[in-house]
């Protein structure tokens, strides 16, 4: 049994969660925030047999797609504190998974 962690944006849970619904994981979610970008994410927790541990990888990859946006950074230039918005363009999207062995599995 494998206890896996997966952090993704919040624009991605919900079809993930469905996803992962209609492929009959057990999903619990967690709202959580941090990051470059202070944005809300959500982390969800799942209990994965060993043998379905792909299948689950495989389902939040397909919903957890990298992709680019542009936002903006206060820039201070040295000069009388002058503050400029400078636009960038950033990657966002993906997941971040962590995967840990666990010892006992209880479902009350």
């Amino acid at each position: 049994m494998k206890l896996v962690l997966a952090i993704v944006q919040d624009n991605d849970v919900n079809m993930l969660m469905d996803d992962l619904v209609d492929n009959k994981f057990s999903v619990t979610k967690l709202s959580t925030s941090g990051g470059f970008l202070k944005e809300g994410n959500t982390t969800l927790l799942l209990g994965v047999e060993e043998d379905r541990l792909d299948k689950c990888l495989e389902v939040i990859e397909a919903n957890s797609k990298r992709r680019k946006t542009t936002t903006s950074i206060i820039n201070a230039s040295g000069q009388a504190a002058l503050f400029n918005s400078l636009p960038v363009e950033i990657e966002i999207g993906g997941a971040t998974i962590f995967i840990l062995d666990v010892e006992q599995f209880i479902k009350l």
